[in-house]
């Protein structure tokens, strides 16, 4: 009855939640009663490599069948829905969280994890985890701890010494499974710090409840008991969730997981007004009291519209809508309140802009890396302070790892500078801006001006000098300052510890556009002409399929995605005076539609070839070729032979010079060999 079929792949071929789609048309006929279309995913049987699961964990995975009974695009579902469970494997590697730096004789919470290659906790797995500590170069610390035999493989330390100022190097390992390298990780401990630690946060985290995986209770649980985090801010997309899956969320919050001095969790929803109407904002609801969502306290409507796989209308119409309408909803009441703009599928458009209401920005997620977003916000004389956050779609908050799509880089999570771990002190300081942002690592970056310190506003008599600090565990590559026009000071660790006579690194990075689906796909090889490469490394790949590769003694090849931030390829060269360095290849987009593999070629600059020599790198240190996109670009650095620090201090004196908002805001940038990053919050300094 049915001549034949067209089959087709869609990443968005059909209806949220499940989009993902492959959809078979009928070619020349019909089908009756008792016909079958036999869909194989993953058929071996002619040669083919299969289909995978997806990347992250997953209780209850569903497929489900849809047909389009009368040709009129109008779907129905075929009962039935095929579900399995995608679980974690085995143990890989060990991940250490806690904070990085602690005042002394204050208790060090600590949670060591073992996860599988894709960075899932495993699960169920038993055995134990031995730790060591030392400070100084001398053993004081060792112990073993059982892993539970059910559940998360995570366990907790709470008894590590911190009675002596110094870095204590933290050392984990699985006795009972040596083929599970060992972890550092690295504590300081400074009397001298005006804290008892630092608090780190994600306050973007998704459940199933919306556009999550996983439910409620797991992602947040996940995040005090796995990822370690003092404090989370649930999140909601406005438009999808239902009024009792709200409400069993702010309770579950409220009466179960919020804890005075332990775990900060805050109820929020995600704005998700299209670019055009403002774009996406979180609003994060401060006050412990009942949230006024889905409807504000005069009954009206305070989400950007309603769609919901549950809804029995199928009219959309739009609520609180454009962004101004959302300000009218909360503006009373703005201490018990933060809005923050973020980038995600709808990126915030700075043209609005709230100064009461929005007091942090978010500069970093799993979405990518948007350091051009703060200097924006900067260049228009925003008091904003930094914030980088999960926007976990897939239950890993606090840092989690990407997979191999839309999400690429790992989540954030947001340094806070608090007095107390309690609600009151903690709202206090995201709305003062006292924070800082990361790219998912439990780094620092810190900044004072005299009895002042990141996120304050202030007036200053002459020039003002500006102490910073940065604490990290992989080197520090480079440490820079900005104001409202971009760049105005940078430090290059590299040059100071002395450039090698034979190392270089070619790095790349950067994203396509600013929007939905940006990242850029790399395929490329670095060849070394008159020279030999003698060793290799690759620093910054997320995951096991971003790979660099030999492929002769003088080329090697590579292939990675980038999100707005930057992979890189560290070398040892033969005689790099009489070099050349050639870097050539294909940068690709997003392919929503048919074979994956298939390349769809950025069309702005599908191939890049650039080439320099290696006196001239030697002469001025650093190449760059810009590439166009966003701050896409391809460069060869000279590098150090020498660890470079962890830690990093250091001051600079900023000129009386205001800015065309009255003020001048300074932040720094931190960046790590490995491309991980902090950046602080501004300093918004009116100079009289």
């Amino acid at each position: 009855t049915v001549q034949s079929l067209k089959v087709r792949f869609d990443q968005k071929g059909h209806e949220r939640p499940f989009q993902k789609a492959i959809i078979v048309d009928t070619i020349d006929g019909y089908l009756k009663p008792g016909d079958h279309i036999i869909i194989r995913m993953g058929d071996r049987r002619f040669g083919g490599p299969g289909t995978r699961a997806q990347t992250f964990v997953e209780k209850d995975f569903k497929f489900r069948c849809y047909v389009d009974p009368l040709g009129t695009s109008r779907f129905c579902t075929i009962p039935g829905d095929i579900v399995i469970d995608i679980v974690p494997g085995q143990p890989h590697h060990l991940e250490i969280v806690g904070s990085r730096l602690v005042n002394r004789d204050k208790r060090i919470p600590l949670k060591i994890r073992a996860e599988d290659i894709w960075g899932n906790t495993c699960w169920n797995i038993g055995g134990s985890v031995q730790i060591k500590a030392g400070l100084e170069g001398k053993k004081i610390y060792s112990k073993t701890v059982k892993i539970n035999p059910k559940g998360w493989a995570v366990v907790e330390v709470i008894d590590l010494p911190s009675d002596r100022n110094g870095e204590l190097i933290i050392t984990a390992t699985m006795p009972n499974r040596p083929a599970v390298a060992e972890k550092q990780f690295f504590i300081t401990i400074d009397s001298g710090f005006n804290y008892e630690r630092i608090y780190y946060g994600d306050l973007h985290v998704h459940s199933d409840d919306t556009v999550g995986t996983n439910d409620t209770r797991y992602n947040l649980t996940y995040g005090r008991d796995v990822a370690g985090l003092d404090v989370l801010g649930y999140t909601a997309n406005d438009f999808q969730i239902t009024k009792d899956r709200w409400d069993g969320a702010v309770r579950l919050i409220n009466k179960e997981l919020y804890e005075e001095g332990k775990f900060i969790c805050y109820p929020g929803t995600e704005w998700c007004g299209n670019s055009c109407a403002g774009g996406d904002h979180n609003v994060i609801f401060l006050h412990g009291k009942t949230p006024e969502f889905p409807y504000d306290s005069q009954g009206n409507i305070a989400r950007s519209f309603e769609w919901n796989e549950d809804m029995t209308s199928e009219q959309i119409e739009p609520g609180a809508w454009p962004l101004e309408e959302l300000w009218v909803t909360y503006v009373d009441d703005p201490e018990g309140h933060l809005l923050m703009p973020h980038v995600g599928g709808r990126r915030c458009v700075l043209d609005w802009h709230h100064p009461v209401l929005e007091r942090l920005i978010e500069i970093e997620s799993a979405w990518g890396h948007f350091g051009w977003l703060y200097e924006e916000a900067m260049q228009r004389g925003y008091k904003l302070g930094a914030s980088a956050n999960g926007d976990e779609h897939r239950g890993r908050c606090g840092g989690g790892v990407p997979g191999t799509a839309v999400f690429g880089t790992k989540g954030g999570v947001t340094g806070i500078i608090s007095k107390k771990l309690e609600r009151k002190t903690i709202s206090k300081s995201l709305r003062a801006r006292h924070t800082f942002a990361t790219t998912g690592e439990r780094l620092v970056g810190l900044t004072q001006c005299g009895k002042f310190i990141q996120g304050d506003g202030f007036r200053n008599k002459g020039p003002a000098e500006i102490t910073y600090r940065f604490l990290g565990d992989a080197g520090w590559d480079k440490i820079q300052a900005y104001d409202h026009t971009g760049l105005i000071w940078s430090r290059n660790l590299q040059d100071e510890a002395g450039y090698s006579d034979r190392r270089i690194r070619v790095r790349w990075g950067g994203a396509r556009i600013k929007d939905r689906y940006r990242w850029a796909e790399w395929s490329g090889s670095i060849k070394i002409l008159n020279g030999v490469v003698n060793s290799f490394l690759g620093r910054g790949f997320e995951h096991q399929e971003e790979n660099c590769y030999r492929k002769s003694p003088t080329e090697i090849g590579f292939r990675t995605d980038t999100y707005g931030d930057a992979d890189c390829v560290e070398m040892d060269v033969s005689d790099l005076a009489h070099c050349t360095i050639q870097i050539y290849g294909t940068i690709d987009s997003y392919n929503k539609v048919g074979n994956q593999l298939d390349r769809n070629p950025f069309i702005h600059c599908p191939e890049f070839i650039f080439e320099v020599s290696g006196a001239d790198l030697i002469e001025h240190g650093e190449l760059t070729k810009k590439l166009g996109g966003v701050n896409m670009f391809v460069s060869v650095e000279r590098i150090s032979d020498q660890l470079l620090p962890r830690d990093v201090q250091g001051k600079i004196q900023i000129d009386p010079v205001n800015g065309p908002a009255g003020f001048r805001p300074i932040f720094f940038l931190g960046r790590q060999i490995d491309d991980a990053k902090a950046w602080t919050s501004a300093m918004f300094i009116e100079f009289r």
